[in-house]
């Protein structure tokens, strides 16, 4: 019997993924780690745990796990209390001495899934295991800067803390003397009229990203359906969301085999590539262009000249002006800025190091993404005069008008709730703070707006400006959060007619930077035939239209003799060769093919 009993107890041990041997007792050796850990006789980095369902005791040490910091519960009682609390407050005791003393440990993903731990102390039972230091520590970084997360819904919040860290802000207090290759600032950033513990801790009045706008849940004129905003036309041009794109170019003066080097200056006329005087003419002596110079898309920023790179032998070597091809730093297609700085430095070889940084202003236009911190993501609808937008009694005119229509679906009740909070901020004067399961209860807000004079809702009678009546129901105006996040329609605003193509495949290049062309895929196809257009199709699958000459005999692709300045077969000699019209893409396939020993003979047919 006990030993049926110790052959259903059997479990295997293992050390970082490495195989230490079986045991008959793995609850013991769980309880005699954890013991050790807590009393310092082992490293508190060490995490163990026994699962049942695999019959396995993994003991992990290893680098680079995510761990978080529990209260240790024993006898269904938090071994932390509020003495320790107090001599931390004192400073009498440190952080490092409740993990010392096992009051405190850190547990990873595989301990956790042992332990039982309780959200609150008033939560403690006997079978509990740990207690949370605070419930809103669940919660990842950039969760944790949302306010009244509780009440909306778990993918919103999931969707807000993914636009936290695509917003633009103040990233960094020394931007002026980086050279990220792409940054955003904000000229006028705020900290939010509504915050969390989070904010001050990480010192977020350093780095803020976004400002506190006025809002308004209405519709105006179908401009903001479907999620977009309606903005103030005033607010924008006192300075509402503007930011600035920096963007980093670079050139260095490579030198190559043979003692030869580029050469950083203007290119001389003669060289290969050379692209006319005009290309060069804001360039001074020295090749590379001044700061607070205005550029536009493709101007050239460092004159740059290369040797060719491929030379033939020593008796074929061309000296002089042929021998070098034309290797400038432009600005990208599509942008354009003023030049904020120019850096001159060494690389770590020794060479010449230029790099340029151009900035461009950001200010909000039509099609620029803005979102609230609660998931609430729209673009901009319609710019509106401020003398155009709604108003309330004491001449308050929102900055943003946000339908209304979002919140029922969305169930973003944080949303609400922030705006009358962030109401009640700026009539008070005082920062609300209402972190994750302990927020500034509802009540509580309602009553201070009442105090104000104001509907303890948030509503207030608007007025229609261009009519000057009064609005048939109330509206709910108040303070919010907003971000203005990096997807911004002037980096994107991408169209061609004819431009580049590419030298394999004799189609449109692709990507905007490349003045690629759209492509037209299998779906767009079935819309154009849908409705009735498919002679558009005609010329929009032709990009890489050519004629190839195909032997009727063989079927192979002919090619031609420049000698006798005619077609061949390669196999079958003078035979009867046709034009043929095809896509080039498919007579690069017949090549492919051909060099996988695949015989690929087109049919040939009279038309």
């Amino acid at each position: 019997m006990i030993m049926a009993e110790k052959q259903q107890t059997r479990a295997e041990v293992f050390l970082d993924g490495k195989y230490l041997g079986p045991t008959t007792d793995p609850e013991s050796i769980v309880t005699e780690v954890k013991a050790k850990r807590r009393s310092g006789q082992l490293p508190d980095q060490v995490n163990v745990a026994y699962h049942k369902h695999t019959g396995e005791v993994k003991i992990v040490t290893d680098t680079g796990r995510v761990r978080r910091p529990l209260i240790v519960v024993e006898g269904g009682k938090s071994k932390l209390t509020q003495e320790h609390v107090d001599k931390i407050k004192r400073k009498e005791i440190m952080w490092d001495d409740l993990i010392k003393n096992g009051l405190i440990e850190y547990l990873d993903s595989e301990e956790e899934e042992n332990s039982y731990i309780a959200l609150r102390p008033e939560n403690i039972t006997q079978e509990h295991t740990h207690v949370e230091l605070d419930p809103s520590i669940i919660l990842g970084f950039s969760a944790s800067f949302i306010p009244y997360a509780e009440f909306d819904r778990g993918d919103r919040v999931n969707y807000g803390a993914k636009m936290v860290g695509q917003s633009i802000g103040l990233f960094t207090t020394n931007f002026l003397q980086r050279t990220d290759t792409k940054s955003n600032v904000m000229v006028y950033p705020q900290q939010p009229l509504v915050q969390t513990h989070a904010h001050k801790i990480i010192n977020y009045k350093e780095h803020p990203n976004g400002m506190n706008v006025v809002i308004a849940l209405g519709c105006y004129e179908g401009y903001n359906i479907e999620d977009a905003v309606v903005i103030n036309q005033s607010s924008l041009q006192r300075g509402l969301l503007w930011s600035y794109l920096y963007r980093s170019y670079e050139a260095e003066q490579k030198r190559y085999l043979g003692g030869q080097e580029d050469i950083i200056g203007v290119p001389e006329a003669g060289v290969r590539g050379y692209a006319g005087e005009d290309a060069y003419k804001h360039l001074p002596q020295d090749g590379i262009i001044d700061p607070e110079e205005k550029v536009v898309s493709e101007d050239v920023l460092i004159g740059r000249m290369s040797p060719l790179r491929f030379l033939g032998t020593m008796d074929q070597f061309i000296t002089g002006v042929e021998n070098i091809r034309e290797t400038s730093v432009k600005l990208r297609y599509g942008d354009n800025g003023i030049v904020d700085r120019v850096f001159l430095s060494e690389t770590t070889d020794g060479t010449k190091l230029i790099k340029v940084l151009v900035r461009d202003q950001k200010v909000p236009e039509i099609g620029d993404k803005l979102a609230s911190r609660h998931g609430q993501k729209g673009i901009i609808g319609l710019i509106v005069p401020e003398e155009d937008m709604p108003f309330t009694e004491d001449g308050i005119v929102p900055d943003i008008m946000f339908n209304p229509h979002g919140i029922p679906s969305r169930m973003t009740m944080g949303k609400l709730l922030e705006i009358i909070a962030g109401k009640v901020a700026a009539l008070s004067g005082n920062i609300v703070y209402s972190p994750i399961f302990s927020p500034t209860p509802e009540n509580e807000i309602r009553s201070l707006l009442a105090k104000h004079g104001f509907r303890d809702d948030g509503r207030e009678p608007m007025y229609d400006a261009r009519t000057g009546r009064k609005l048939e129901s109330e509206v709910l105006i108040g303070s919010c959060f907003y971000q203005k996040l990096d997807h911004l329609v002037s980096n994107k605003i991408h169209a061609r007619s004819r431009g580049p193509v590419t030298l394999l495949t004799k189609q449109p290049t692709e990507g905007r930077s490349k003045e690629g062309g759209l492509r037209l895929g299998e779906m767009e196809k079935d819309c154009l035939i849908a409705h009735g257009a498919a002679l558009v199709l005609k010329e929009r699958f032709d990009s890489d239209r050519s004629t190839v000459p195909i032997c009727s005999e063989c079927g192979l692709v002919a090619h031609n003799d420049k000698m006798k300045n005619k077609n061949v077969c390669p196999i079958c000699g003078n035979s009867k060769i046709i034009e043929v019209e095809m896509s080039y893409a498919f007579k690069l396939m017949l090549d492919e093919l051909r060099s996988m020993l695949i015989y690929p003979k087109l049919m040939m047919k009279e038309e």
